[in-house]
């Protein structure tokens, strides 16, 4: 039996999110996959607020809200009231996600490579799937899909068949 697309996709994030925590693991570093977006924005600006995070690191509000607080827990970031209210959050790297950034951005490098050198061996790369699937979903998305696939189901079962018995 084929294993189903979520079932695949989620085997994927296992085999591609293993080896870079295990890649951090090797070079010494207390560090998750999943900081990487808010690290790598931060390191091209000084700060940031929850929302930018979360809209240029393609995160929803809440996930990034939780990877901000599990970070800040690390030490890698501080937060701050900030806005001309006070109410947004900005966040920073602290000095020690500072010091940080030189061998995570030796890493990202060999990550880099090493997508690079899969997309190369694969018939459709890898990168350019995934950003078109985003794409596709993100102008009808797969609830859509799956609703509009539901009814057309449910539309071919005509009175008459419902009654049959098996």
């Amino acid at each position: 039996m084929k294993p189903g697309l979520g079932t695949q996709l989620r085997h994927l994030i296992e085999l591609l999110d293993g080896a870079v925590e295990q890649a951090y693991v090797e070079a010494g570093l207390d560090y998750r996959p999943r900081y990487t977006p808010v690290m790598r924005m931060l390191a091209e600006r000084q700060s940031a607020t929850i929302g930018e995070l979360a809209a240029v690191a393609g995160l929803t509000q809440p996930a990034a809200t939780q990877t901000v607080a599990v970070m800040v827990r690390k030490g890698l970031l501080t937060v701050a009231a900030g806005g001309e209210d006070g109410r947004q959050r900005v966040v920073r790297l602290s000095a020690a996600g500072e010091a940080l950034l030189p061998r995570l951005r030796v890493c990202w490098q060999a990550t880099k490579s090493a997508a690079d050198s899969l997309d190369a061996e694969l018939a459709f790369p890898l990168s350019a799937c995934l950003e078109q699937a985003i794409a596709v979903l993100e102008t009808r998305s797969f609830g859509a899909r799956i609703r509009d696939a539901s009814l057309r189901q449910h539309l071919t079962i005509t009175p008459n068949d419902a009654d049959t018995p098996g």
